[in-house]
């Protein structure tokens, strides 16, 4: 895993918070200065507590913990999904339903019911109904895969999560705090440090910023796991 540069970053544009109004003053030391109404983060912060974070999740992959990715906003969406795979960990990326975590019981059924209905698809049970049962039950399928596809192997709650956008992803957060779920999340200038274990300072808003920083935190957790396997 080699650390990400300074000229990495700021290319990235990991350094552009939002506009000055829209601040949380708990963000305060983490900013560098004003430049037009826009806050720009400190980027020799970003890039340490960047490395500090890939430490954190190599050291827990090595230990054979496991890692949920959560961010449903449309620029990281695909993101999400894409490296979540790349380290063979589990993914929420189209919509956080209420009780994934706290309600982990009952979600479990609901899995239960998708992979019923994969396997009936696998089967081409569905050519044996009629054709308005077959249409309701592949549009359920369809959407039971769009919220749950990338945690249907997941044993148990996770270890560890990933989160992106912090104001979008509140009830995720919410949770993962009732159950004692450690949380890395890149933290813009309008979010609140107090609600993250392991915070990055970057911008949570621009794909080639969320691209950087993900990307390294999953080379961290392949690294972690080649050294548990051997």
């Amino acid at each position: 895993m080699s650390d990400i540069s300074l000229s990495q970053l700021l290319e990235a544009g990991v350094h552009f918070g939002h506009k000055a109004y829209r601040w949380n003053p708990k963000m305060f030391p983490y900013i560098y200065s004003e430049v037009n109404n826009i806050h720009i983060l400190d980027l020799v912060q970003s890039a340490t507590l960047l490395k500090e974070a890939n430490n954190y999740l190599k050291s827990l992959a090595s230990e054979g913990k496991t890692v949920l990715f959560v961010g449903t906003k449309r620029q990281a969406s695909t993101l999400i999904a894409q490296e979540a795979k790349r380290c063979d960990s589990f993914y929420v990326n189209h919509r956080w339903l209420g009780g994934m975590l706290t309600n982990w019981s009952t979600l479990k059924e609901r899995i239960k019911h998708l992979k019923d209905l994969e396997q009936q698809e696998a089967s081409d049970t569905f050519s044996l109904l009629t054709k308005k049962e077959a249409a309701l039950r592949r549009k359920e399928l369809k959407k039971l895969r769009q919220h749950l596809d990338g945690i249907k192997t997941m044993p148990n709650l996770p270890d560890v999560a990933i989160i992106i956008d912090q104001k979008r992803e509140m009830t995720a957060i919410r949770e993962c705090q009732k159950l004692g779920i450690p949380i890395v999340s890149i933290l813009d200038t309008n979010c609140d440090p107090d609600l993250v274990d392991v915070p990055i300072p970057g911008n949570d808003d621009a794909v080639r910023s969320i691209k950087l920083i993900l990307q390294s935190l999953t080379d961290s957790i392949i690294e972690g796991k080649a050294q548990l396997n051997n």
